[in-house]
């Protein structure tokens, strides 16, 4: 739905199930209309789309893609973005670190990237800009030297100003303006704005700009015009409160640098802070969230800078003496604390109060997909709980 006659905001149904088209069609027949008749009864309400990779093959086959196109306009459903970091499935198994894969020097990860990109440029209404949000590159601890990670960056460099190309392709003849959105995460090879203007200055822009100049006979500002155009950041507020970083200061950095926010993901890490004589309690608590399912990374701000451990179990099982630590567990983003525990909920409050002054990105998506996962006591209604996230967040807007 459109918001103040700016943004375009949703929710990421990487909420619900979908390994297949079949599956996660059945998801958006099940929620979205239901949920669009809450929240958006007068206008047309967005979809932020998550398809696995076997889901996007079964909707490029037959009619599948022209049929859903259709109970989209006749539900006043329309797609403007779609979550393309997760390749397989999502729920009912263990994710961890395969999250990551097949990371951004594999062939599966661009095939699986340009078919998205190809169903968005059919989905997307005339006049709207599309996104798609991806992976960091890789998975930091996959690599363990120096030269083995500057080959992941060079390697997935080279795939990207491929996709750049595609997009460019796509846009010459479809006029729909499309663009890969960078999620950074903790311990992905994109954590923190430093990473990324590292990537862009020493991989993506010296390699991209050298293929885009070869391919289109442009020159070199030309190509890196192009290269920030159609590459663009995806700004997921949870991640970036991990790095323990001010929505200030990264948005300045990047604009300086010419990178665009593609996309902002709305959601919120979980914080304990040890500041009480009640350390214990809040551990116990803090033990409610360890599952299974997910990685959640836990961060510490320290004087050396952020200290990241890979997964909360081992945060729980040697309890380091420290005033405060942040996980990587997207809670309610309309809860600012929970028993003893906190969210980071005043970071998506500074990054509001600068949207309401400057257009950091036309693209808002609340992404809470622990649903399942979280202590039973924060289990609601799906539909009553993502009603509520949008409605929070619209009353903020």
């Amino acid at each position: 739905m459109l918001i103040n006659d700016k943004y375009h905001l949703t929710y990421c149904t990487n909420i619900h199930p979908g390994q297949d088209w079949a599956s996660t069609f059945q998801s958006i027949v099940d929620y979205l209309p239901v949920i669009k008749k809450n929240i958006s009864k007068e206008q047309a309400f967005g979809i932020g789309l998550r398809l696995s990779n076997k889901a996007s093959e079964e909707l490029a086959m037959n009619d599948n893609l022209p049929q859903f196109k259709s109970w989209l306009i006749k539900n006043g459903l329309y797609v403007f973005t779609m979550n393309g970091f997760p390749y397989g499935n999502f729920h009912d198994e263990v994710v961890k670190d395969k999250v990551h894969e097949p990371d951004w020097t594999t062939r599966d990860r661009v095939n699986y990237t340009i078919r998205l990109f190809e169903q968005l440029a059919f989905l997307l209404p005339e006049r709207i800009s599309g996104g798609i949000s991806t992976s960091p590159i890789s998975y930091k601890h996959w690599h363990a030297s120096a030269e083995d990670k500057k080959d992941v960056m060079e390697k997935g460099a080279m795939h990207l100003a491929e996709l750049i190309l595609k997009l460019h392709e796509l846009e010459e003849s479809t006029s729909k303006y499309l663009h890969i959105d960078i999620e950074p995460e903790p311990d992905g090879m994109l954590e923190n704005t430093e990473d990324v203007l590292t990537f862009y200055n020493k991989f993506l822009l010296p390699i991209a700009k050298k293929e885009l100049i070869k391919k289109l006979n442009v020159g070199e500002e030309k190509a890196k015009n192009l290269v920030l155009r159609y590459c663009t950041l995806c700004y997921d507020i949870c991640h970036f409160s991990l790095a323990y970083e001010e929505p200030v200061y990264t948005f300045e950095k990047l604009d300086n640098a010419g990178i665009k926010i593609g996309k902002i993901q709305v959601s919120a890490a979980l914080k304990a802070k040890f500041n009480s004589l009640h350390k214990d309690k809040i551990w116990e608590t803090l033990g409610q969230f360890d599952e299974p399912t997910y990685l959640h990374q836990v961060t510490v701000n320290s004087n050396e800078g952020v200290k990241t451990y890979n997964d909360l179990p081992i945060v729980l099982k040697n309890k380091p003496d420290v005033e405060e630590l942040r996980a990587h567990f997207h809670v309610p983003i309309f809860l600012e604390s929970f028993e003893e525990l906190y969210s980071t909920q005043d970071h998506i409050l500074k990054v509001i109060a600068i949207l309401k002054q400057h257009l950091i990105s036309e693209h808002l998506e609340v992404e809470t997909y622990t649903w399942d996962v979280l202590p039973s006591y924060l289990k609601k209604d799906l539909s009553e709980s993502i009603i509520r996230e949008m409605n929070w967040l619209i009353d903020k807007l």
